[in-house]
């Protein structure tokens, strides 16, 4: 049998970076430890391995299963290391090793306190050993998972709280508290958006310029605004882990009330071809220019006002799609709403396709005006409801009336002329 000065080691050290060996020795205290055991005792040291891996799963640590790979082709006899578990954690990686020695590839394990080689009661120790680790590990995880669960139920959710918000430690206490610079914002973007129906790009210039950013000092961006809208941890309430279906009553304080929720969920819930927060131009897929057929598309400038804010003015004009040389000139989304004002009475509606969602409206619109839907067609009743649009709808609403409208219509000199519309039956009623 040879002896341990015939048997060629592989000093392996390895240390995670979970939080599940944050008390293990770092590698390089390994190496010096185990590096001078070797010289004392005089064990063949020929090659270092070392990794920052998990060992919970099997079969998941590059270096490790290198080092299997040169048992098997006799590198290395033997394996020095600072403890079992710094080999093993799990039961596929402990059956490998405990194969190789069955095998004779592995002849000898030694640890800075213990020594372990192909004999039926050095295997079951380190059997035992690293099983033990398993175990820990498990019983860590589930020790975790029951701590966060009594953590939620008393109502503080894990992990970074949403902007509006941040975690105070005092006298040993963790609570989350509203950050007085940025919580008055978000109180304000729920309100703007639910009792003035502001869209996204309306939130975004209006937090820029109040100078509101996030804790890392960054401007937010229209899916960051759109994310906290979304987010119902502002009324109190939080899921975790996220999309599990399990919900807690926060015990954090709340920036609105779940009233005040529901009415932005409303304004959000809009048809995917109006989504919030995009730029809409409600009247570009409706218009074409008249001198070149291309369409019309729309354009917004911001001017500066004498106060410092920003005035937000929306242009039309020619795509130039036809004839890149198009003289026609860049109209006021003013005028055009003046213009189809004036022609308001001409316009049809696609009777046979009309979105449920503006059906719905003018129904809504017609009882608003009359209390009672006895007595109106929906031909007259459409008429009214897109005078009402036009003349003080939000960009949604007149784009939603937009797609609908069957009426085609062109632009020449910043006047809307050739309507040409097959005529609807108006005997349907609401």
């Amino acid at each position: 049998m040879e002896t341990k000065q015939e048997i060629k080691y592989c000093l392996y050290a390895r240390k995670s970076t979970e939080s599940d060996e944050r008390q293990a020795m770092s590698i390089d205290s390994q190496i010096k430890e185990m590096t001078s055991m070797a010289e004392r005792d005089g064990l063949n040291v020929i090659e270092i391995k070392q990794e920052s891996h998990s060992a919970k799963q099997s079969g998941q640590r590059p270096v490790f299963l290198e080092l299997l790979s040169d048992l098997r082709t006799d590198k290395f006899q033997g394996v020095l290391t600072w403890a079992p578990d710094r080999l093993s954690r799990n039961a596929g990686d402990l059956g490998s090793l405990v194969d190789l020695m069955d095998s004779g590839k592995l002849i000898h394990i030694r640890t800075f306190g213990q020594s372990f080689s192909n004999t039926p009661n050095e295997k079951f120790l380190l059997m035992i050993l690293c099983s033990q680790a398993k175990l820990e590990n498990d019983n860590r995880g589930v020790n975790v998972k029951r701590g966060i669960r009594a953590k939620c139920e008393m109502g503080w959710r894990p992990c970074m709280p949403p902007i509006g918000y941040y975690n105070r430690a005092f006298n040993g206490i963790k609570d989350i508290v509203e950050d007085p610079e940025r919580a008055p914002f978000i109180k304000d973007m729920f309100e703007r958006v639910a009792l003035k129906q502001n869209s996204g790009r309306t939130i975004k210039h209006w937090l820029d310029e109040s100078g509101f950013t996030t804790r890392a000092g960054k401007k937010v961006t229209i899916s960051q605004i759109y994310l906290m809208l979304k987010n119902p941890f502002y009324y109190g309430s939080f899921e975790y882990p996220k999309k599990s279906g399990t919900w807690y009553d926060g015990s954090h304080p709340k920036l609105v009330s779940k009233e005040l929720f529901d009415m932005v969920q409303t304004q959000l819930d809009a048809p995917q071809k109006s989504k919030w927060g995009a730029k809409e131009f409600p009247f570009r897929r409706f218009l074409t220019c008249a001198s070149c057929g291309s369409q019309i598309v729309g354009e917004e400038k911001f001017k500066k006002r004498v106060d410092g804010g920003k005035n937000r003015h929306v242009y039309y004009h020619c795509s130039r799609q036809v004839d890149y040389s198009c003289p026609e000139p860049y109209v006021k989304e003013e005028r055009i709403i003046e213009e189809l004002l004036g022609k308001v009475g001409s316009l049809r509606l696609d009777e046979k396709a009309v979105e449920p969602g503006l059906l719905e409206a003018i129904k809504k619109f017609a009882l608003m005006v009359k209390a009672t839907n006895s007595n109106f067609r929906l031909a007259e009743s459409f008429h009214a409801y897109s005078k009402y649009v036009l003349e003080s709808g939000t960009d949604f609403e007149r784009t939603r009336l937009i797609r609908n409208i069957s009426s085609k219509l062109s632009i020449h000199n910043r006047s809307i002329l050739d309507i040409k519309a097959q005529p609807v039956s108006s005997g349907q009623k609401l």
